[in-house]
């Protein structure tokens, strides 16, 4: 009960003209964002971010800005996968299979329809499985000493490259170095600068902000440049729309496929680490499994296999923001430039934030639902217009995202010092993603070092040096065994899985060719 009556309160908050506004700026110029091949929810949020700080806007505010930015990219994956067969981010990689062949056969309105619904489908029951789960993990984690705190965020890296991860080494290199940048800057305990070189603007450490537009919008800046894409996504312009409302018998049809999928999805979300990709992945394969084991419609324009990945990676979208919320730790890239965002601003997340700042955390579930029903009213009706969206040459595209990424981080900090940062490390991740190294383990790695670091000496300190006090707790043990789990399993079976999603995609995708 008590739940509820903090949900309401946050739609008091949320149901202002301002949040409303945002909400609706946010869904809208999400779901371009996603459905622009290339970008994804990540660099969405991050070229998004100096936006909501040059407007000046609250914690509540901003965060119901970008969430709203997060579900609409989210939502606008699946425009260039069905239209185009390029999927807008990976998560929309399996949208692919069966979408592209759906618009070849004319369905292509039915398709990008059906597949907005599945959407909401996820992300809807996913938000309230994050109203009632959250609160409970919140419990858990009242129990928490430094050494907890310390094993958890050990969880988190371990775990941060997922079952779909290639390679745990690279992973591991990422946020070692993510790492590395965080202990630039004034010792807080003994006052020593560390790895400054005299100069002083480093003193205070690296600004998260400057980090990560430098690694996501930036660096995608410099892979257009080196690649210069041109005018790819003119084939727009080939697939025709049609028919935007999908026949009542194919809702019926894939009305269990949306619910089942939703369930893994929002599981795969929770998990550290997991991420959008690995809910997609699971609800394809297992509904293709338990529906069409012998692959005679899958692949071919099932609008099964449309609406499992939807609505398994929109409710892992959903699943991701529980253990951030919650702990403190993110459960995907998006969501750890969204802890950035909530860090930027002086609130930690974790489980005092449910007490010391619920207008913050109700607010933003509230304006979820209200972003929600926004994006099913828009990616109906406004398919066309969103669909127009990829025939934007990059060339013309590029330059507003490194002008608003540059415009937005002067107006934030006023140093120019920070933009020659932000530039480095714009380099530094077009050098990381030419060597497939993972940019997410650097931001976190950046973000929780400072914290993990605390953590690891204060429960040293209260045990008099004993290092044993890191595994003295049964949950402490817990969280390390799952940590050890997590990092063991992606070596088994991750590069299997990712295989096979990338196998599939290739094998499907040209039958429908």
């Amino acid at each position: 009960m008590d739940t509820l009556v903090s949900l309401a309160d946050g739609f008091a908050i949320a149901l202002t003209w301002q949040n409303i506004l945002l909400a609706l700026l946010g869904c809208f110029l999400g779901t371009i964002m996603g459905a622009l091949p290339g970008l994804g929810p990540s660099n969405g949020v991050a070229i998004l971010i100096p936006l909501a700080f040059t407007l000046g806007l609250g914690p509540t505010a901003s965060l119901i800005l970008l969430t709203s930015v997060y579900y609409g990219a989210m939502y606008g994956g699946r425009i260039s996968s069905i239209l185009l067969n390029i999927p807008g981010d990976e998560p929309a990689m399996m949208t692919c299979l069966d979408g592209y062949p759906m618009a070849q056969k004319g369905m292509a309105g039915q398709a990008l329809s059906l597949s907005g619904l599945a959407s909401f489908v996820g992300a809807f029951f996913a938000t309230w499985g994050l109203i009632f789960l959250a609160p409970q993990l919140v419990k858990i984690a009242l129990l928490f000493g430094p050494a907890e705190y310390f094993a958890l965020f050990a969880l988190a890296f371990m775990t941060l490259g997922g079952v779909s991860s290639t390679n745990q080494a690279k992973s591991a290199f990422a946020a070692a170095l993510g790492l590395g940048l965080a202990m630039i800057g004034v010792d807080t305990q003994t006052g020593v600068p560390r790895f400054t070189f005299g100069e002083v603007h480093l003193y205070d450490g690296l600004d998260f902000l400057v980090a990560i537009v430098g690694l996501f919008a930036l660096s995608e800046v410099f892979i257009f440049l080196e690649h210069r894409h041109g005018d790819a996504t003119g084939s727009a312009e080939k697939i025709k729309v049609g028919r935007l409302t999908p026949p009542a018998a194919m809702i019926k049809q894939t009305t269990p496929t949306m619910i089942r999928s939703t369930v893994l999805g929002f599981l795969a979300g929770v998990l550290p680490g997991a991420g959008a990709s690995l809910g997609s992945f699971i609800a394809y394969t297992f509904e293709k499994k338990l529906v069409d084991p012998e692959g005679k419609t899958f692949g071919k324009g099932d609008p099964r296999g449309v609406a499992a990945p939807e609505a398994g990676n929109n409710a892992a979208a959903g699943g991701a923001l529980v253990p951030m919320l919650a702990l403190g730790v993110p459960g995907s890239g998006t969501t750890a430039v969204l802890l950035a965002v909530l860090l930027s601003l002086n609130i930690t997340p974790g489980p005092l934030l449910f007490s010391q700042n619920p207008d913050v955390v109700w607010g933003l579930i509230a304006a979820l639902f209200i972003a929600n029903f926004m994006l099913l009213a828009m990616n109906i009706p406004m398919v066309g217009i969103f669909t127009r969206v990829l025939m934007v040459p990059p060339r013309i595209l590029m330059p507003v995202v490194a002008m608003v990424s540059f415009v937005g981080i002067y107006g934030i900090s006023g140093s120019s010092f920070d933009l020659l940062v932000m530039v480095g490390f714009g380099v530094m991740g077009w050098v990381l993603r030419k060597l497939d190294v993972p940019l997410v383990p650097i931001i976190l790695g950046t973000l929780l070092g400072n914290a993990m670091e605390n953590n690891l000496r204060r429960a040293i300190t209260i045990d008099n040096g004993n290092w044993f006090t890191l595994i003295d707790s049964p949950l402490a043990i817990g969280l390390w065994t799952i940590a050890i789990i997590g990092f063991v399993i992606p070596l088994i079976v991750g590069r299997r899985v990712k295989a096979q999603m990338h196998a599939r995609r290739d094998e499907e995708g040209s039958l429908s060719d």
